[in-house]
C-alpha cells in the first residue's frame, strides 16, 4: 500500500528512483510522482503507471542527485494529479513530502493551518504534513528539527520522506506504524518502503523502528528516536539483505503470480528445511523460550486478516485435532474493536505475510493490553514490526511475494502452522512417536506432492475458459477444507473480478441453494476424507437444481464425471496436509480465469499488497 523511495547520491538518481518505484508496484497504487533538486525543487506527477512517469522524466530531461519518489494508493481524495505525491508547501523555500499511511487528526490540523493562512490544493491528509513542517520551519531553520516537531503532532500511521529547497543536500525521513528502511552505499544513501526497491544499489539496510527520524546525506546519516516522548540519538543495526535481484524479477513467467504459484514446492521445502532432515520436532523452532511458554499454554488465539485469516482457520482444525487445544481465530480488524475475555494462558498467534499489517499489529497490542502474556509471530519478513513485537517467532521462507493475491505466503504459513500444532501436541503428550514420524514423513514428501498438484494446470485452463463467461461462482468445502474454499473464492474475486462466495457445504440448504442455477458454477473441494460421503450428498443437491459442478477430488474420491459434473483429480491424498495440496488448483483456476478476462493479474484494481493502514 503506497511506496516510498528516496536518494541522496553522487550522481543522477532519477533512474534509481524510478526503478525503485517499479519494484514497489506490487504494493498497489493509482498515481505516481517524483521530486528532486536541480537548481530548485521540481516535481512530476501522473495518474498513470510508473512507466508513464518514466516517460515524462525522459521527455523533460529530469535529473538530479537528491530526490524522493512515491506511488500512491488513494485514501483521502480520488486518484488525480492534484492528489498525487509529492506534495509541496512554502513559497520562498519549498518543502516536498511523500507519505504512506493515514493521519487520523488531519482535519483538526487542516483547520488550524488554514487559520494560519496556509492554502490547500489537494484533498489529501499528506498535504497537512507538508504545511505543518513549513510552519515549524518558521521557528527553526533546521529541517530535521522541524520534522521532529511536526511528527510529534501527528496521530495515526505514517512513513514520510521530506526535502527542503533551502538545504538541497539532504532528505529527512520518519516512520510510525508504516515500514521504512535505509539503504547505505559508497555512492550515496537511500530510503524505501521495501528492501526490494534498493537492491539495485545496495544490500546494506537499516530497518527503522517506531518513532525514528533519520537524516540522510550523501556521506552519512543520523537517527533519532522520539518513542515514548523521549528524544535520543540511537544506533540501529546494519543488516545485509538476503534478497537477490533475481528473486524480485519475473524471469521467464508471464506474471509474478504465476511465478509464485510455481515456486511453492521450493519455498515450502525451504520453510520446512529444519524439519525435513530431522527425526523429531523441537519447540526451539519457535524460539529459545518456546518450550517454557508452550508448556503453560492452555488455548490458542489467532489474529490475522485476509488470506492469513484463512490459514488460521485451517490451523484451528490441526490444533484441536492434534494438540487438543481450544483455538479461536479472529479477524484482526474486528477483534480490536470489541471486548473479548482474555485468557492470560492463551498463546496469541499473529499471522501476516509482511508483518506490517496495521490491523493485525493493533489487534496484537490490544490483546496484550487485555492481559495476554505470550505471543508468536508467523511471518515472512524477519525485520517486520510483527516479529519485533512478539515473544516467539517462526519465519516462513517464501521469499518476496510481489503479486497482490497471496499464493506462496499462504502455503508456507500453513506449513508453519502444522509445525506449531505438532509441537504443542508433542509437549502435551498428544503426539505419539509413531504419529510424529508419520507426519514428518508426509512433510518431507510435501514439496513433491505440490509439484504433482501443479500438473493439473492444463485441465484447469480448460475450465477457466468456461468460468470467464460467468458473473458469479460458489465454492464449497467441509471441515478443514472449508477455509480452502474461502481462499479459492477470495482468489477468484481478487484478480478476475468475478463475484465468488464460499460456504460450508452443509450450509447449502440454509440459503445459498437458492442461488444455484445453470449460470452459477459451483466449485467443490472433495478430498477422500471422513466427510466425503456427506459432501457427495451436498453435490447431488446442486445437480438436482440444475447447477454445474466443478470438483477438485483426490485420485480415490470415487466421484465420477457425468453431465454437469466436471472432475479434476489430484495425484494423491495427503491426509492432514490435504488443504495445502488443494490450494494449488484453486490458485491456478483464479489465475487462468483472470488471463481469460484480461485483468491486471499482479495489480488488481482497488487492492494493495501490504495493508499498512486501517
Amino acid at each position: 500500500m503506497c511506496g516510498i523511495v528516496g536518494a541522496v547520491a553522487r550522481s543522477n538518481i532519477v533512474p534509481t528512483l524510478l526503478e525503485g518505484l517499479r519494484r514497489l508496484e506490487y504494493r498497489g497504487y493509482d498515481s505516481a510522482g517524483i521530486a528532486l533538486m536541480n537548481g530548485g525543487l521540481h516535481r512530476l506527477r501522473t495518474t498513470g503507471r510508473v512507466a508513464e512517469l518514466s516517460k515524462l522524466a525522459d521527455e523533460q530531461n529530469f535529473h538530479g542527485d537528491v530526490g524522493i519518489a512515491h506511488t500512491r494508493w488513494a485514501t483521502h481524495g480520488a486518484p488525480s494529479e492534484r492528489n498525487a505525491h509529492p506534495h509541496f508547501s512554502g513559497e520562498i523555500s519549498k518543502v516536498a513530502v511523500v507519505h504512506n499511511g493515514i493521519i487520523e487528526n488531519h482535519e483538526l490540523l487542516r483547520q488550524r493551518l488554514q487559520g494560519l493562512g496556509f492554502q490547500f490544493t489537494s484533498d489529501t491528509d499528506t498535504e497537512v504534513i507538508a504545511h505543518l513542517i513549513t510552519f515549524n520551519l518558521r521557528e527553526t531553520s533546521d529541517l530535521f528539527e522541524a520534522v521532529c516537531r511536526s511528527v510529534g503532532e501527528l496521530q495515526g500511521a505514517y512513513a514520510i520522506a521530506v526535502m527542503e529547497e533551502a538545504h538541497p543536500e539532504r532528505i529527512v525521513v520518519s516512520r510510525n506504524g508504516a515500514p521504512l528502511l535505509l539503504g547505505l552505499s559508497d555512492s550515496g544513501n537511500y530510503a524505501a518502503s521495501d528492501a526490494s526497491a534498493l537492491l539495485q544499489v545496495t544490500k546494506h539496510m537499516i530497518y527503522l523502528e517506531e518513532g525514528d527520524v533519520a537524516e540522510l546525506r550523501c556521506d552519512g546519516y543520523r537517527i533519532v528516536s522520539l518513542r515514548d516522548g523521549v528524544r535520543r540519538e540511537v544506533v540501529r543495526a546494519v543488516h545485509e539483505s538476503e534478497l537477490t535481484n533475481e528473486a524480485v524479477e519475473m524471469g521467464p513467467y508471464a506474471h509474478f503470480m504465476q511465478k509464485e504459484i510455481f515456486e511453492q514446492p521450493g519455498v515450502v521445502a525451504n520453510t520446512l528445511e529444519m524439519v525435513l532432515n530431522a527425526q523429531s520436532i523441537s519447540p526451539r523452532l519457535f524460539g529459545s523460550e518456546a518450550e517454557n511458554i508452550f508448556s503453560n499454554t492452555d488455548s490458542i488465539l489467532i489474529l490475522a486478516c485476509g488470506t492469513s485469516y484463512h490459514a488460521g482457520l485451517v490451523a484451528r482444525h490441526w490444533l484441536e485435532t492434534l494438540a487438543g487445544l481450544t483455538c479461536n481465530v479472529e479477524i484482526a480488524s474486528e477483534y480490536r474493536y470489541r471486548d473479548p475475555v482474555a485468557n492470560p494462558n492463551a498463546l496469541v498467534v499473529g499471522i501476516s505475510q509482511s508483518g506490517e499489517t496495521a490491523d493485525t499489529l493493533a489487534a496484537l497490542s490490544y490483546a496484550k493490553s487485555l492481559g495476554h502474556r505470550h505471543s508468536l509471530a508467523i511471518c515472512n519478513v524477519a525485520e517486520s514490526a510483527l516479529v519485533r513485537q512478539t515473544d516467539l517467532r517462526f519465519l516462513t521462507r517464501a521469499g518476496p511475494e510481489i503479486g497482490v493475491a497471496s499464493t506462496k505466503a499462504f502455503t508456507t504459513q500453513l506449513a508453519a502452522l502444522m509445525l506449531l500444532a505438532m509441537t504443542l501436541a508433542k509437549l502435551r503428550g498428544k503426539l505419539s512417536a509413531e504419529a510424529e514420524r508419520e507426519i514428518i514423513a508426509a512433510l518431507r514428501h510435501l514439496p513433491v506432492a505440490l509439484q504433482h498438484a501443479l500438473q493439473v494446470e492444463p485441465q484447469v485452463k480448460a475450465w477457466a475458459e468456461r468460468f470467464a463467461q460467468k458473473s458469479h461462482a460458489l465454492f464449497l468445502g467441509r471441515g478443514m477444507h472449508y477455509p480452502i474454499a474461502m481462499e479459492g473464492a477470495l482468489k477468484l474475486k481478487e484478480i478476475s473480478y468475478i463475484h465468488a462466495e464460499a460456504y460450508a457445504a452443509g450450509e447449502l440448504k440454509h440459503g445459498p441453494l437458492a442461488l444455484v442455477d445453470k449460470d452459477m458454477p459451483v466449485v467443490a473441494i472433495a478430498p477422500n476424507d471422513a466427510l466425503l460421503e456427506k459432501l457427495k450428498s451436498n453435490l447431488q443437491e446442486v445437480r438436482a437444481r440444475g447447477g454445474e459442478l466443478y470438483v477438485f477430488a483426490d485420485a480415490d474420491s470415487r466421484i465420477q464425471e457425468s453431465e454437469g459434473i466436471h472432475v479434476i483429480r489430484l495425484a494423491e491424498h495427503a491426509g492432514l496436509l490435504s488443504p495445502i495440496l488443494h490450494t494449488i488448483p484453486l490458485q491456478l483456476l483464479a489465475y487462468h480465469v483472470a488471463l481469460q478476462k484480461g485483468t491486471d493479474v499482479d495489480k488488481p484494481r482497488n487492492l494493495a499488497k501490504s495493508v499498512t493502514v486501517e
